[in-house]
């Protein structure tokens, strides 16, 4: 059996997760040492455990379709399939990600099924990380799925103690579907988001209010909080000089997060402790994206010291219907994008026709595959000490509720994965499933997510039972490398 069938060899006494314990009960997560752990027990790359991190759009792309205001080009997906190229996303938005083709599995033909959610947009949103139904039907903005997420599924099964999955929000705080609605404990029981980053870097690193507040009036970094111990282990022989090299990389992206934070969200700090920032709860869409990138270094940091296997942020309410995202041409603020979705202003087909609706929700495909972009980037800068970088344990999943708008249909749902999960699957490639027919092997693609995340049955295999079992779960072989 491959190595990447089998569980984490580090589960038990010596995991990769170690702390520093440092003022008032602070307490700093570390990246993988070589050097705290027993010789015996190292194993290259096999030390850096899986993880996935999820990035969630809302209403579609602007694909090639014919609707009632005419036909559309195609402005997403990648001309041909096979090998990624310049070539082959020029002009379309995945282009936003070609420092990365390489790295990058684009897959059409993922398909949903049609459950009786009564609405378009809660049929794509609770069921995309479920791939389950409702838990009582025709509810439309009422629905609750009736299942656990994967996110969160992951997060229970190989986290430290079970710990939490993080799921995190960026967006207007309310909306269609209530706002965050894509992560599950299971059955009608939607969890929490982190709305504001810097409550999800407080609960990540264990501080109260208290010490939080002081470290932003003193301008200090939590790094400080730990300095003689981190002096004590900085100046121990067992250390390697790749384990120096990591450490620092570490501990610089925990000030540089910190930084990132304090200086994204506006002068008045308390303002942002007592959640009035406009950053993370804005209807501007250069507000909302640059909350996420700042929620995305709290995720790469997260992933990185061993805090979570798995990360979820979600972009806007289940219809994103309040966030009004930048005109590329001209830097002018769009029409919200629920309308632009549906090319009217209005949430259905009776408002009137917004010019190049098409168009502008071509920009808004861009600006989340720029968003994504910065996730991507920051992983790679994390260089492991048999100099692998992060973004290669682990997959990053940029998916959509649906396929395009204005129809929001659950067919070819856009999904575009990167990293390979410690070689787990194919990277550098443009794939159709199914030769394109309308099989529902919306289950399979995540079971086959799950399984490159780590989660395995009770036979050590890889995962064949999320989502509906009503449809096939068996994870797609196609996809693994």
């Amino acid at each position: 059996m491959n190595k990447i069938n089998k569980r984490p060899k580090h589960s038990g006494k010596f995991g990769r997760r170690t702390f520093l314990a440092g003022a008032g009960g602070v307490a700093v997560g570390l990246p993988f040492l070589e050097g705290l752990v027993p010789r015996e027990a190292r194993a290259g790359s096999d030390l850096v455990d899986p993880f996935a991190i999820f990035f969630r759009q809302a209403n579609g792309v602007a694909a090639q379709q014919s609707t009632a205001l005419g036909d559309e080009p195609e402005r997403f997906w990648p001309t041909t399939h096979g090998p990624l190229t310049p070539e082959t996303v020029a002009g379309r938005a995945i282009e936003e990600l070609s420092d990365h083709l390489d790295r990058l599995l684009v897959v059409s033909n993922v398909n949903a099924n049609y459950f009786d959610y009564a609405d378009g947009h809660a049929n794509g949103a609770l069921q995309g990380l479920t791939a389950q139904g409702p838990v009582v039907p025709g509810q439309g903005g009422d629905s609750e799925a009736n299942g656990e997420s994967l996110d969160h599924r992951i997060g229970r099964e190989l986290n430290p103690d079970g710990r939490d999955s993080l799921f995190l929000y960026s967006g207007k705080n309310s909306g269609w579907l209530g706002g965050p609605c894509v992560s599950y404990r299971g059955p009608g029981n939607r969890r929490a988001a982190l709305h504001n980053p810097l409550l999800a870097y407080q609960t990540m690193m264990g501080l109260d209010s208290n010490q939080l507040e002081e470290l932003i009036a003193r301008q200090t970094s939590v790094n400080d909080m730990v300095r003689d111990q981190l002096q004590s282990l900085v100046s121990s022989p067992k250390l390697s000089s790749n384990d120096h090299q990591r450490l620092q990389l570490h501990l610089d992206s925990i000030r540089d997060l910190e930084n990132n934070l304090t200086c994204s969200f506006g002068v008045d700090e308390l303002a942002v402790l007592e959640g009035l920032s406009p950053g993370y709860d804005s209807d501007i869409g250069d507000e909302v994206l640059t909350a996420a990138m700042a929620h995305m270094h709290v995720a790469a940091l997260a992933v990185a010291c061993g805090y979570t296997r798995s990360v979820c942020l979600q972009i806007g309410s289940g219809n994103d219907g309040s966030t009004r995202y930048r005109n590329l041409d001209d830097n002018s603020l769009m029409e919200n994008y629920h309308y632009v979705s549906h090319r009217r202003a209005s949430h259905d087909n009776s408002g009137d026709v917004i010019a190049n609706a098409d168009l502008l929700h071509s920009m808004v495909d861009r600006q989340f595959a720029q968003t994504f972009k910065y996730l991507l980037d920051l992983l790679e800068a994390y260089e492991l000490p048999d100099a692998a970088r992060l973004i290669d344990c682990g997959v990053c999943l940029w998916y959509n509720d649906n396929g395009n708008g204005p129809a929001h249909t659950s067919r070819n749902l856009p999904t575009v994965m990167a990293g390979g999960a410690n070689g787990f699957l194919k990277q550098g490639l443009y794939m159709e499933l199914n030769n394109g027919d309308d099989t529902v092997n919306h289950a399979r693609l995540l079971n086959t997510i799950g399984s490159a995340a780590g989660l395995r049955d009770a036979n050590d295999e890889f995962i064949s039972d999320f989502g509906d079992p009503n449809f096939d779960r068996t994870p797609l072989l196609e996809l693994l490398a």
